[in-house]
């Protein structure tokens, strides 16, 4: 073998041929398999080493492979752990027309290696599978990306492994509830294990953001909620309640014997390469304990101001306030509206080396890096409003505070802009101009609200239209009234960009028979001009300030709402649902 390779290398110039055998010499003692020597050669990239061997043993090199030539056989029979372990996979590569080429001879199967000279593999994976094998090589990396997709695509068995957890005995499985990192890695695992698995495999399939645990008297409901609505999952018998809820226990690191009070808990999962955050939490009903998990997908990343959905107009209004010198923002609306989402893509855009950014927060959601984060924690005294005390000696040009829940902490936060910070947060409140009510009714005085606050943006999140099954639709009377589309109140210009077409969603695989796929947000942009400060300070009420705001050009919810139904990019039945009617 070492002859062909080195014969191989002088022929194709794959590898420096001298460099070859100056380095096969030197490790001519070593006793380990030539392509493992071969395979930690500094002078060589793993690529070329693996090319090398393909062209000297006239095997296929594969630079990168689809997950959807690998077969469900391999996927059925090969357990993930055991091709994550030995870098391997099994595929039936496409052919020119699109068409499997397996079709044509379904006995053999090609399985892609990271070491070519692993004979065993081959005759294992040839074993589990009963099919002939050919071999092939590619990369680690390749391989792995591939051995994520298609096993994360495998269909799930939730409802055989509860079947089979119902039929054992129960006594039995409770000391089985033990730590599994990889929700993958399912085999030889007890039934509780893999049907928790299951559950949250399912979930992150269906990009669920919560999973609900509900116990019933008779059974036991899951729930996913995606895109903000909960759908019933699946139901499981009222037996299995203990185990799953220990098993949930153990993951998050809480009390698994402490059943009558409530627990908070968190953890990391892996899918493969992916890496998820789960928030737990478990409170004591009638029937029993209820859980609710909240995922936290790392791998998707921070969304960016431009992808949060912002109209343009809007977008570069609120943009040139990011780079105030002081000054407050406050971003607005319900819980699970995006918020966090808005004030992250904010401290993101002015990220730099040159400003000293600081963010307190209950909890810290995700990791920024080059900013400060601290969590609050009220039970040793760390509150919203002493955390912002100890930052402001921390010379911070930016702050960051999770929400504005008391009048110390509200005092501080405009005090803090008002001695040269730019400070964001949130409210909770319907609307823009809410927010002032709000301040005021905290007790923060007039003065101090109307030269401090800059802005004021309100949202919601909407569900997209499916892109792969919509299709255009008339809408009603009534939902165009709704809208403000009969009595003049959107705006003719807005019409124009978007059309006169609506759509809704008929469902799919791809959205799970939803019509809907993805969600995006609809925005209230309220900038305080000179007008409206006149007004805060006079203490006048919301609708004021909103018919202001509205004769200073806001587009309120509403009418953002109807730009994107008009642009196709959400229903009217969405955004009659998330926002209320515009008051004349």
């Amino acid at each position: 073998m070492k002859d062909l390779l080195i014969q191989t290398a002088k022929q194709t110039g794959l590898v420096d041929a001298e460099q070859l055998v100056e380095f096969l010499e030197q490790n001519r003692e070593s006793g380990e398999r030539l392509d493992e020597i071969l395979l930690r050669c500094p002078y060589f990239t793993e690529e070329s080493v693996l090319k090398l061997f393909a062209s000297a043993l006239g095997w296929e090199f594969f630079e990168d492979m689809s997950p959807a030539s690998v077969p469900s056989e391999f996927v059925e029979a090969i357990p993930a752990t055991y091709a994550q372990h030995h870098y391997l996979i099994g595929i039936r590569p496409q052919g020119n027309d699109g068409e499997d080429a397996g079709t044509q001879d379904n006995a053999e199967l090609t399985v892609v290696l990271s070491k070519p000279l692993d004979a065993n593999i081959l005759d294992n994976v040839s074993k589990m599978t009963g099919l002939a094998v050919k071999p092939a090589v590619s990369t680690r990396t390749a391989i792995t990306s591939v051995i994520d997709v298609a096993y994360e695509q495998r269909s799930t068995v939730i409802e055989e492994v509860a079947e089979e957890l119902d039929s054992q005995n129960l006594d039995q499985l409770v000391d089985e509830v033990a730590s599994s990192n990889d929700l993958l890695d399912v085999v030889n695992r007890p039934p509780v294990i893999r049907l928790v698995n299951d559950i949250l495999f399912r979930a992150l399939q269906l990009r669920a953001s919560d999973i609900h645990v509900h116990p019933y008297e008779t059974k036991i409901q899951i729930r996913y909620r995606v895109d903000g609505i909960l759908y019933d999952a699946l139901s499981l018998n009222k037996n299995v309640l203990p185990l799953v809820v220990s098993r949930i226990k153990v993951m998050a690191g809480m009390d698994i014997a402490e059943r009558r009070l409530a627990q908070d808990g968190r953890c990391s999962v892996r899918l493969g390469q992916r890496e998820v955050d789960l928030r737990v939490s478990t409170v004591p009903t009638s029937y029993g304990e209820r859980s609710v998990l909240r995922l936290l997908d790392k791998s998707t990343g921070l969304f960016t101001l431009d992808e949060l959905g912002l109209w343009q107009d809007d977008l570069e209004r609120f943009d040139s306030l990011l780079y105030r010198s002081h000054g407050v923002i406050f971003v607005t609306g319900p819980t699970g509206s995006g918020k966090s989402t808005t004030l992250y893509a904010c401290l993101n855009r002015i990220n730099s080396a040159e400003k000293n950014i600081i963010t307190i927060e209950d909890p810290i959601e995700y990791q920024l890096e080059g900013i400060s984060q601290i969590q609050v924690a009220m039970k040793k005294g760390m509150t919203f409003a002493t955390a912002l005390r100890h930052v402001l000696r921390q010379d911070p040009d930016v702050i960051m505070v999770g929400e504005v829940r008391d009048i110390e902490t509200a005092r501080m936060a405009i005090q803090s802009s008002l001695t040269g910070h730019l400070v964001f947060s949130t409210l909770h409140t319907n609307d823009s101009a809410g927010a002032v009510s709000r301040l005021l009714d905290l007790g923060v005085e007039p003065y101090l609200a109307s030269s401090s606050l800059i802005a004021v943006m309100a949202q919601r999140l909407v569900r997209k239209v499916c892109p792969d099954c919509r299709e255009e639709y008339q809408p009603t009377t009534n939902e165009l009234r709704g809208l403000g589309l009969l009595n003049g109140r959107a705006d003719s210009s807005d019409s124009a960009q978007g059309g006169t077409k609506f759509y809704i969603g008929a469902g799919c695989e791809k959205c799970f028979q939803t019509g809907y796929r993805g969600r995006t947000g609809v925005y209230e942009l309220m900038l305080i001009n000179e007008e409206i400060e006149d007004l805060i300070y006079n203490r006048q009420s919301a609708g004021a300030v909103k018919k202001a705001a509205l004769n200073a050009g806001l587009q309120t919810l509403r009418m953002d709402g109807v730009r994107k139904v008009m642009a196709g990019i959400t229903t009217i039945a969405e955004v009659l649902r998330v926002t209320q009617a515009d008051i004349a």
